[in-house]
């Protein structure tokens, strides 16, 4: 793994030799078979040793998200049931706070530097065994959702009955992508998120390079395809966005002949922002649709794309099933819960069954929703409308936001956007658009003027915002995921329109 910030690298030597040894001190603690640790850290070039060692030790690991704030972190370690805790000196605010809320975590080590109440994570590797553990076991990871809607829920998958070269094998199988020993991934986002951490754990298992970059930047992201000859690449949308929105120059300045395969999926990508980029990088943009809960998933190359503009794809895994609010299957190109049916439930939501009760199908208990709204067509291509949770019922009429954020997001004003439903006294809910500028252009009345009419111009009356707020920043992850939540909750509570 090479930082894309420093250059420094860790070779796959150093992570086996770390890794074993984390391993070896997890069992010497009393870990075994199905405990949990966590690890609360950047994108560090340490990461993924305690994740390879859980993996290797048939532990769970979770990875938690570095932006959280103290309480929330706690909360995570303490559900999730972690024996261990491991950090880094660039979190050592967190981290300290962290002492008080969870003293049921038997160890806690900090890696590049330690403070009161944790351990060195360096010394105590270098006492520690570097040879394998007699018997290994594949592990798994357990990750949280992102709390986007509510509180974040532990996504805990069964473990297999397998060491983690059988384990890894089956991983490896469906190689879509052509990965090998010579594949450079450029890695641009956080690593505690399940998309990145899973690619990064399947092109190190191939004996791949990764290039981490610890945040991503649009031009940046460029350079390092062209420097270190990158092959294999996961995006999300918005990162599209902010790369088509650099300047012509920018833009052409790179060369970028190396790059094969470049991966999206955790958020619906407009339509207009993919034809671009396809258009700018050649067919080489696969898209999947899927979840942490490894319950289904779709798949699709830029040629079908191109025939089915909009849609993400046909089932991969599992069978797929659009019902209504009653359980019922409806027929094509009518809009429904997502559902993926495999042969047996494939997770369950951690601590709470009522979670996992409402995710599982009324009559089929084989079937599984993550919360997204789509149809079928006819050749049983899945198209996405929005999540079932942002849905605006506007005087009896369900309104889906996704569309209006497509729209909205083109403008060359716009930067970003989020639209949601507020409190109205004669209809229920408005339709409101909240904007964050692109660089050069300052919030008036006169722009969100200009933006209501560049709605109305491609929006259904009824779909287009009454109203346009302005953030300087929207409160959205690296990982594409925005916390519409924080704003949606603002304008009900304070009954502000």
């Amino acid at each position: 793994m090479i930082s894309a910030e420093t250059g420094q690298m860790v070779t796959f030597a150093a992570l086996n030799d770390r890794s074993n040894r984390l391993a070896r001190l997890l069992f010497a603690h009393g870990l075994r078979r199905g405990d949990h640790i966590a690890v609360l850290m950047e994108n560090n070039l340490s990461f993924m040793e305690p994740v390879w060692a859980a993996f290797r030790s048939g532990l769970y690991v979770t990875t938690i998200n570095r932006y959280l704030p103290p309480d929330e972190v706690a909360y995570i370690a303490r559900d999730c049931g972690a024996k261990v805790l491991i950090s880094s000196y660039e979190k050592r605010e967190t981290a300290a706070a962290l002492f008080d809320l969870i003293p049921e975590v038997d160890l806690r080590l900090m890696i590049g530097g330690t403070i009161p109440g944790w351990s060195s994570y360096e010394e105590a590797l270098a006492a520690s065994s570097p040879e394998p553990l007699e018997r290994e076991w594949m592990g798994d990871s357990m990750l949280y959702s992102s709390g986007t809607t509510g509180r974040p829920k532990g996504i805990l998958r069964p473990l297999q009955n397998a060491g983690p070269a059988e384990g890894f094998a089956l991983r490896q199988a469906a190689n879509r992508y052509g990965l090998s020993p010579e594949a450079v991934y450029l890695s641009p986002a956080p690593l505690y998120h399940a998309a990145p951490l899973g690619y990064v754990l399947t092109v190190q298992s191939w004996g791949g390079t990764v290039v981490m970059m610890e945040r991503f930047d649009a031009e940046q992201s460029l350079a390092l395809i062209e420097r270190y000859r990158v092959t294999h690449s996961q995006w999300v949308p918005t990162m599209f966005v902010r790369m088509l929105k650099l300047a012509p120059e920018i833009r052409g300045r790179y060369d970028l002949s190396s790059h094969r395969v470049a991966v999206h999926a955790a958020a619906p990508c407009p339509a207009e922002v993919k034809r671009e980029m396809i258009g700018w990088w050649g067919p080489i943009l696969y898209e999947y649709y899927a979840g942490t809960e490894a319950s289904g998933s779709t798949f699709i190359t830029s040629e079908e794309w191109l025939d089915h503009p909009g849609s993400v794809g046909r089932a991969a895994l599992g069978v797929l099933h659009i019902c209504d609010e009653d359980g019922r299957e409806l027929p094509t190109r009518e809009t429904g819960l997502v559902y993926f049916e495999r042969d047996a439930p494939t997770f369950e939501y951690h601590n709470d069954p009522a979670k996992t009760a409402a995710a599982r199908h009324p009559s089929h208990p084989g079937w599984n929703a993550l919360g997204d709204v789509g149809y079928l067509d006819d050749e049983g291509y899945l198209y996405l409308t929005d999540r079932q949770a942002f849905m605006i019922i506007s005087g009896g009429v369900n309104i889906y936001p996704q569309a209006i954020e497509d729209a909205l997001v083109t403008h060359p004003k716009v930067a970003d956007v989020a639209v949601f439903g507020v409190p109205h006294a004669e209809m229920g809910e408005a339709v409101k658009a909240v904007i964050e500028p692109a660089p050069g252009h300052e919030p008036s009345d006169e722009l969100a003027a200009e933006l209501l009419d560049y709605a109305r111009g491609r929006l259904a009356h009824y779909m287009t915002p009454r109203s346009i707020d302005f953030i300087a920043e929207m409160p959205r992850l690296p990982t594409g995921k925005l916390y519409k939540r924080l704003l949606r909750d603002a304008y009900w509570t304070d009954r502000k329109i």
